[in-house]
């Protein structure tokens, strides 16, 4: 990837983002557009932190860390996610997807340089909306995980994102279960993982603009 990668997601965020139709590729069957309507009135302001860095230092390929939250974590519980929560009073988008990225995985505000925003996403069932930051860091990171908030760090190469952009196919489906509910979601494999909902629809959006930066 390039060296120039910073200033090129800097200039593609930007610029008017693929927004719904690259978001809707990850939708889960359940989420009947619900996703994309007006945030029910009181719906609680949320932001999370993409995270570009470099696991073997400079000059080696990008990455982006994932989270797998712990199974008796009442929300989510068992997910891939995003480091991101509620934003606090007071705080605006960054500070709060900031803030969360320090506090979840140990990477501190002084360390990392905010790129943009992509699209907002409302989540209808925990009454959120979400505000995706994209965030770099050109220093070595030394990840410090929260045990209450992250049982796992997971890191998928910009390659691999890059290249999920860049497929014209559908993305393959699962069956999930959840409260007595079985329905298919499209999901990113990784490893033995299976990234789905709101991180999925936030990846999606994120790798149309890695295949419009690199077309390949």
């Amino acid at each position: 990837m390039s060296e120039r990668l910073p200033e090129l997601m800097r200039q593609r965020l930007a610029a008017p983002l693929p927004g719904r139709p690259a978001q809707a590729r990850y939708a889960p069957q359940l989420s009947f557009g619900r996703h994309f309507g007006p945030p029910f009135t009181g719906a609680r302001d949320a932001a999370v932190a993409l995270l570009l860095f470099r696991p073997r230092g400079a000059g080696e390929e990008w990455a982006v860390p994932l989270t797998l939250r712990p199974l008796e974590l009442t929300h989510h519980g068992g997910q891939v996610s995003l480091p991101g929560g509620g934003i606090d009073a007071g705080e605006t988008i960054e500070q709060a997807a900031l803030r969360e990225l320090s506090e979840e995985i140990g990477v501190h505000a002084n360390q990392v340089q905010t790129l943009g925003r992509l699209t907002p996403l409302y989540l209808y069932n925990s009454h959120y909306q979400v505000n995706p930051c994209v965030v770099v860091t050109e220093r070595p990171v030394d990840f410090q995980l929260n045990p209450g908030e992250v049982e796992e760090l997971i890191e998928i190469p910009l390659g691999e994102l890059t290249s999920i952009g860049r497929q014209e196919s559908e993305p393959p489906q699962c069956t999930l279960c959840r409260r007595g509910v079985e329905f298919n979601a499209p999901v990113i494999p990784h490893d033995q993982h299976r990234i789905w909902g709101a991180t999925a629809m936030i990846l999606g959006e994120f790798t149309s603009l890695l295949a419009d930066i690199y077309p390949g």
